[in-house]
């Protein structure tokens, strides 16, 4: 029964409790109208609101509704995993629950996988609803990363998109711990196009990425990618020496040719606590590196399923071959 299933839905849901009825709603009259079998996949980051017992009960009325509830807070990279780890469809579509990113747009998106795209992303030409802020930040963060890496990461897109099977599978053989999903389906590659649309406001509740987790997930996208911030602490590095030695030409000039000169003790100061700094930002670039390096070395698993509902298969297909 698995293997007739043509498209998976996964949706990660964290405290979503005032929109989750009406996306489930959205998402069924979406596929509905593919005429082919699907099943959507919730998966619950550990939310701390009534976000598990609705999507239990929607499991109970609707055969086609699965949930993947975790044992705690995981994060929405892992949520995201765990829906594609467990997805069985031909296509398998990444939608937030919040609605921002219209369900309507997966059906354009099936048409451009139909015509052999592999990988169809959203994209978007308008937000409502953003601040000017936060377009000018995001915009900055993909302009920035693209330089930082040597693959491409499409400007103004998210997680929403449509993958093919073959990419879901290649997706779960990278275990890596600090990820960033639309980055990883950059990497591996396949045939890639675009469906534009208008992204819309929250249709309930609250943004669950304040700032600082924009932040943190800005970070891991550049640590994931790139080693170009430790190739920039070398290349600071060198330059600091070179304009210390030129400094410490000047000073012996000075000396030479003013034996009575005291060195001022402010511009000793000024150097030493510019100096330090410069050192322990580049520290803290090696430190965020090795931190990684750490956390790859415990093998923990990506996140912990405390309840499903739905689920007739007991192991995720981590190590299906392509």
């Amino acid at each position: 029964m698995a293997d007739s299933i043509v498209y998976s839905v996964v949706v990660p849901v964290y405290n979503e409790e005032a929109v989750i009825e009406e996306t489930h709603r959205r998402l069924r009259k979406v596929m509905a109208q593919t005429g082919e079998s699907y099943e959507l996949i919730f998966v619950d980051d550990g939310s701390s609101d009534r976000s598990r017992e609705i999507i239990a009960g929607l499991c109970r009325q609707h055969s086609d509704t699965r949930l993947i509830g975790f044992s705690r807070n995981f994060g929405h990279e892992a949520a995201t995993t765990a829906g594609l780890d467990h997805a069985r469809g031909k296509a398998v579509v990444i939608i937030d629950a919040d609605l921002q990113d219209p369900p309507e747009v997966i059906l354009l998106m099936i048409e451009r996988w139909r015509l052999g795209y592999q990988v169809v992303y959203g994209k978007r030409w308008e937000r409502k609803g953003e601040s000017f802020f936060k377009r000018m930040t995001a915009s900055l963060f993909y302009r920035l990363l693209n330089r930082l890496t040597s693959i491409t990461i499409p400007m103004d897109t998210g997680d929403f998109r449509l993958i093919d099977e073959r990419v879901c599978r290649a997706m779960r053989k990278l275990r890596e711990k600090s990820r960033f999903i639309r980055g990883l389906v950059s990497w591996i590659g396949f045939r890639t196009t675009a469906v534009e649309y208008v992204r819309d406001k929250r249709w309930a509740g609250d943004t669950k990425y304040s700032f600082g987790k924009l932040l943190a997930l800005a970070w891991d996208a550049v640590a994931a990618f790139s080693n170009k911030p430790l190739k920039l602490a070398t290349y600071v590095g060198f330059c600091l020496s070179l304009m210390s030695f030129i400094y410490l030409i000047i000073v012996v000039i000075r000396r030479v040719g003013d034996p009575g000169a005291v060195p001022g003790w402010a511009s000793i100061v000024v150097i030493n606590l510019f100096f330090n700094g410069v050192i322990l930002i580049i520290l803290g670039i090696i430190g965020e590196y090795l931190g990684r390096i750490y956390e790859e070395t415990k093998n923990r698993p990506l996140y912990i399923v405390d309840v499903t509902e739905g689920i007739h298969h007991e192991q995720p297909a981590q190590e299906t071959s392509l």
